[in-house]
């Protein structure tokens, strides 16, 4: 085998191996809950310690004060839930400030809410970036959302807190 050869069957080797990686990574579950890791949850009090480690005996590192804020778990400890927000900060709370409703944080000033799940449908809502959204459903491109009064349709690129793949009714 000419060095070519052995480099690229290497490569091959490599890029196998990355792949299966990421695909066991995409399938893990939680060792507590048995749900996927990392899934999407929302923030339910309006105020969270969260601690460097998996116990009230951890420093508080943080205190998230934002009710419905969606956030990532990324890991399980008994009653803990490591989690992270859309800027990739956190540690560890209680499983019993979160919730499974879901949430999204929109990413685009002045975002429009349509009417339907079609980008030439009448505007109902422009939302400004940052405002916190209840996800009714997702489809492939459009997410269902409410916020106040007001309800309609959403382009899911728009939204943190469901993966551009992600699906749900």
């Amino acid at each position: 085998m000419t060095r070519i050869g052995a480099f690229l069957a290497f490569s091959a080797l490599v890029v196998g191996l990355l792949v299966s990686a990421a695909e066991a990574r995409a399938a893990e579950r939680g060792p507590v809950t048995n749900l996927p890791i990392p899934r999407f949850v929302s923030l339910k009090a309006s105020e969270a310690n969260v601690r460097r480690g998996p116990s009230l005996t951890h420093r508080i590192d943080w205190v998230f004060q934002r009710r419905d804020m969606p956030l990532t778990v990324v890991g399980e400890f008994e009653h803990w839930r490591r989690v992270q927000d859309r800027d990739g900060v956190g540690g560890w709370v209680h499983y019993s400030l979160i919730s499974g409703a879901r949430t999204g944080i929109v990413e685009r000033d002045l975002a429009p809410v349509f009417t339907r799940a079609v980008p030439d449908a009448q505007v109902r809502a422009r939302l400004e970036a940052g405002v916190i959204v209840n996800l009714d459903q997702c489809g492939p491109a459009w997410c269902k959302v409410k916020v106040g009064r007001h309800k309609g349709w959403m382009e899911k690129s728009a939204l943190w807190g469901v993966r551009s793949s992600e699906t749900f009714d």
